[in-house]
């Protein structure tokens, strides 16, 4: 039995690589894991590159943030429910009654499962293809510059350790000092992907927290 076409343009020369990418785990031994683990690093190298392309002036950081961006799962869910995915995913019983045709994770891992199916279908370049297509609309709308526009430094340090799958900054404050009507707060934070904490100084405590953010933001080329 042939499966459910979901609404791509590419067809499949091989239609079991099709059906196998678009079986879940419920569905039985013959599933789509192996396939998602091989199509999470085909994506996010096609990503990857398209950005350093894009976006010659771009830093490491920036490119980093904008393909966490586009390639988490809540991103990856929407382009599969746009592409009908959902509808054509190959469940068991309990996963189909309980409504794992719209559930995030296991579309996004579909999708995932669904670009290595065409790698190995075709070839580098014609999942390539395929894949820009489905991003298209989200590639035009990126801007490195104003992504983040007028969100302050804690938040936007917030969001990208978020995005990158990382725990969230905890700020310590150091020390405290000055007479009480013009005090000095000295606040500390210290991220994994840095080697050692960053400290900052503010009128409040407040202030010095989002002084430590923009300084950790600039170590980081954000």
């Amino acid at each position: 039995m042939s499966p459910v076409q979901p609404d791509i343009s590419y067809r499949f020369s091989d239609n079991s690589l099709l059906k196998l990418a678009l079986s879940h785990r419920s569905s039985g031994k013959d599933n789509n894991e192996r396939l998602e683990l091989l199509g999470d690093s085909i994506l996010g190298f096609i990503i990857a590159e398209t950005l350093y392309q894009r976006f010659p002036e771009a830093s490491e950081g920036e490119i980093s943030r904008l393909r966490a961006e586009l390639v988490k799962k809540a991103t990856l869910a929407e382009i599969a429910r746009e592409l009908k995915l959902g509808q054509a995913l190959i469940l068991g019983e309990g996963e189909k009654q309980s409504g794992g045709n719209d559930r995030d994770s296991i579309l996004a891992d579909a999708l995932e499962a669904l670009v290595s199916a065409i790698y190995l279908d075709a070839d580098l370049a014609s999942c390539r293809q395929e894949v820009l297509g489905w991003f298209n609309s989200r590639l035009e709308k990126l801007n490195t510059g104003t992504e983040l526009a007028g969100k302050d430094a804690k938040t936007r340090l917030q969001e990208y350790l978020q995005a990158q799958g990382m725990e969230l900054p905890e700020y310590e404050l150091a020390e405290l000092s000055g007479k009480d009507h013009e005090q000095k707060f000295t606040v500390s934070c210290k991220i994994s992907l840095l080697d050692r904490a960053v400290s900052g100084m503010g009128n409040s405590r407040r202030e010095a927290e989002q002084q430590v953010a923009s300084a950790i933001l600039e170590k980081l080329g954000l």
